[in-house]
């Protein structure tokens, strides 16, 4: 038996009210383009609007005009998506407060999570959307995930609770130490200062 291999997600599909809703949320909010519509081909009197999140995938959503936007919490049952994250720059990210303030949009304000910093709050149908920005640059030829990977591995070493801004500087060492050859026979930390 052999596994079905993914390469990254495709698409994430959701189910909008009027087409309009979804427009000035997806693209006038988020910033995402438009990129194309047609109708839903499994329920023909749905449209289906594709929207590109910036990286060239795609969040697209099913849209009647019947429907109106309901803004109640979107169910957090088993088996429902909590919530949807979306990477942002660190200068984006913060302007956001500001942005969603001037809109008067009720957010969480920024979160610390360790490694990255989020923002909360919901889309006019009540989904609960997260901005996220990471606190570092992965080195050249690793991914944010390569060094999160070598970072929960330096948290479990150490016996600490998650993972914090010394164990993603320390992962970024590590991988640049396998990644990249020196001709050092020690590299070792120094201090050139102290003789």
């Amino acid at each position: 038996m052999e596994k079905l291999q993914t390469q990254g997600v495709h698409h994430i599909t959701l189910v909008g009210a009027d087409r309009q809703t979804s427009i000035d949320f997806w693209e006038g909010v988020l910033g995402m383009p438009f990129v194309f519509e047609q109708p839903n081909l499994d329920v023909p009197e749905e449209s289906h609007l594709y929207f590109d999140p910036g990286d060239g995938r795609l969040i697209t959503i099913f849209t009647n005009e019947s429907r109106k936007p309901d803004p109640a919490r979107t169910s957090t049952d088993i088996g429902t998506v909590h919530h949807i994250a979306f990477s942002v720059s660190r200068v984006t990210f913060l302007q956001a407060v500001e942005r969603l303030n001037a809109r008067g949009h009720r957010h969480s304000g920024p979160v610390d999570r360790g490694f990255m910093d989020s923002l909360y709050f919901t889309d006019p149908l009540g989904l609960l959307v997260e901005l996220a920005s990471y606190r570092f640059e992965p080195p050249e030829g690793a991914t944010h995930v390569d060094v999160l990977m070598e970072a929960h591995r330096i948290r479990v070493e150490r016996g600490d609770y998650n993972i914090a801004e010394v164990h993603l500087a320390d992962a970024i060492e590590r991988l640049v130490a396998r990644r990249q050859a020196s001709l050092s026979k020690d590299r070792s930390p120094k201090n050139p200062w102290q003789r």
